[in-house]
């Protein structure tokens, strides 16, 4: 079989929701699949310090991070775009004014307002980026208060309110060079989703990567659950959404596999032949 690049995503997708730990099955599936000659990336939304722990787990090549605005192979960076300071702080400002609940990400540290939490308990069960937050929090998953932001690159913010609205002032001002990227269907009277820059994206995460190995986009595989994967799974050769994601993903997917949690990275690399 034609050697292929395989892009996960991690939350909800490689992991449960929040977590570090994939399933045995995933794990046995990427080592197959790495014998054969494969390469994995993770493809996700985390910068590369919340990443760092998968990261580990096995014989990655390297990852699209923030969302596609850092995205390195080895030790070597492809891409990098942080937001400047001006849009930072005008992003920050007006989410604050508006009520809206801030979680700011930078290289290596992720800052959340320190009141986040308190919001999450009030909410129910939803989907994997809300679950990531109350989890990451609860098990500090390396977010610290933002109190203690200590003024780097920020590459990214993610968002939780209960109304559209809220996020009108920043989306008007900011929107030109931000998507503002909200999880399809609301939980509990969340919504929650991410500023992402218009400079990047998970799908061009995935072309400077294969542009940099001399493979054709033809030959890449994309994983994910949630639509900030949807440029990737745009993007990608063969694309794959899990059972447990978005229903718009899924329509747009190649192949809709089991769940996280029901074995469906193992079931999905033996169906693509990828461990065959």
């Amino acid at each position: 079989m034609k050697r292929k690049l395989i892009f996960l995503d991690i939350d909800g997708t490689l992991t449960p929701p929040g977590s570090n730990m994939p399933p045995a099955s995933a794990r046995e599936a990427i080592r197959r699949a790495l014998h054969n000659g494969h390469k994995v990336f993770l493809c996700t939304g985390r910068n590369k310090g919340m990443l760092s722990p998968v990261l580990a787990l096995e014989d990655f090549s390297g990852a699209v991070a923030s969302a596609g605005g850092y995205v390195f192979m080895g030790d070597r960076v492809l891409f990098d775009c942080p937001m400047t300071d001006d849009q930072f702080h005008t992003a920050m400002r007006l989410l604050k004014d508006g009520g809206v609940f801030r979680t700011i990400e930078t290289k290596d540290h992720t800052y959340s307002d320190e009141n986040l939490g308190d919001f999450l308990s009030l909410m129910g069960g939803g989907n994997s980026e809300l679950e990531r937050w109350r989890k990451a929090l609860a098990e500090q998953l390396r977010i610290q208060p933002l109190s203690a932001y200590d003024g780097a690159p920020v590459y990214k913010i993610v968002f939780m309110c209960n109304e559209s609205a809220q996020l009108t002032p920043a989306e008007k001002a900011l929107g030109e060079a931000f998507n503002f990227v909200v999880q399809d269907g609301r939980h509990h009277g969340c919504l929650n989703g991410e500023m992402i820059n218009r400079k990047f994206d998970k799908g061009r995460g995935v072309r400077a990567v294969a542009e940099a190995l001399g493979v054709g986009i033809e030959d890449t595989i994309g994983f994910g659950d949630s639509m900030n994967d949807l440029e990737m799974i745009e993007t990608v050769g063969t694309s794959v959404c899990m059972e447990n994601g978005s229903p718009l993903l899924k329509s747009k997917s190649s192949l809709v596999c089991p769940a996280v949690d029901q074995d469906g990275l193992s079931w999905a690399f033996e169906r693509l032949g990828l461990i065959g």
